[in-house]
């Protein structure tokens, strides 16, 4: 007969690809695309736009350190096959449902700026609808799951994005 900890061991998202290297992946490809299909960059070149992608970048970083601080003081798992021990609604998700992935956003469309690529801007909504049906929809499915109304009541007082 399994535990209740070996139960919790196996009931987790199901989202098996950390959601970072989404992020990487889609950067690096629009690398290529740019190197082998350059689009023009002068936009994206001044000091003020890449002034711009350092802001961007910087807020990224912020929120993603706030949200690791918030899983590290709440002994929670942001690894995606875990199980979950508690709810996060505080402090960054009071605003957002994902504000790691938020944060995610962010670095991505600061490094674009910063290096000038449009093919990670022209990408972005392929990486976005990957994000939600992939990794958000396992982990919406697994929260209603593991945390019920809990979760119902938060998903309804707070976005998913910003």
């Amino acid at each position: 007969m399994a535990t209740s900890e070996q139960i919790d061991q196996k009931d987790h998202p199901g989202v098996y690809i950390p959601p970072p290297l989404f992020y990487i992946a889609f950067f690096y490809f629009s690398i290529i695309l740019e190197h082998d299909f350059p689009l023009g960059v002068e936009f994206l070149r001044k000091y003020t736009t890449q002034f711009i992608g350092w802001v961007l970048g910087l807020i990224g970083i912020g929120v993603g350190l706030m949200t690791l601080v918030q899983f590290i003081r709440s002994r929670n798992t942001i690894v995606t096959i875990k199980s979950a021990h508690s709810l996060q609604t505080k402090g960054v998700y009071a605003y957002s449902r994902n504000p790691l992935y938020v944060s995610l956003f962010f670095v991505y469309f600061g490094a674009a700026i910063f290096w000038g690529n449009w093919w990670t801007f022209i990408l972005s909504p392929f990486l976005g609808m990957i994000m939600k049906l992939y990794v958000i929809k396992r982990e919406e499915r697994y929260l209603k799951r593991r945390f019920g109304k809990l979760y119902k009541n938060y998903k309804r007082n707070v976005r998913r994005w910003f």
